[in-house]
């Protein structure tokens, strides 16, 4: 019962860093996409005033967008090391989780045959159901 437990959290808190990526990657694409958008707007009026010619206004435009796409990568990328994190340190709690009920039933087996007490095998099964 208490794996299950265990598993259900590392579950949700699997979907809690996945929907945070995916909100955080929706907020990036957004704020590149109002990026660009006012770029391409303060370019524009420049044009219209004469300061730039149309083909530096382009260059410069198109400078801005693959900056701005570099930048998405990178979140992108951070995003995907952040979830492979998780995924590990799940997957170590599961391990850990499997050899604590193996040491439980080590115990349990011990105290059948009365090499320790059962005030011993209480205290014992209590550390490993804590962290547990």
């Amino acid at each position: 019962m208490g794996i299950a437990k265990k598993g259900g959290y590392i579950e949700k808190l699997l979907k809690k860093a996945d929907k945070a990526l995916q909100e955080g990657v929706k907020k990036a694409d957004k704020a590149l996409q109002e990026g660009v958008k006012k770029a391409d707007e303060v370019l524009d009026d420049a044009v219209d005033l004469g300061i730039m010619t149309a083909k530096q206004a382009g260059k410069t435009s198109k400078e801005l967008r693959n900056k701005a796409k570099k930048e998405r990568r990178a979140l992108q990328e951070r995003g995907i090391e952040k979830i492979s994190e998780g995924i590990s340190a799940a997957k170590s709690i599961t391990s850990d989780t499997q050899n604590d009920l193996e040491t439980l039933k080590k115990l349990g087996k011990l105290r059948k045959a009365e090499v320790i007490t059962e005030k011993e095998f209480q205290a014992k099964k209590k550390k490993i159901l804590d962290r547990i």
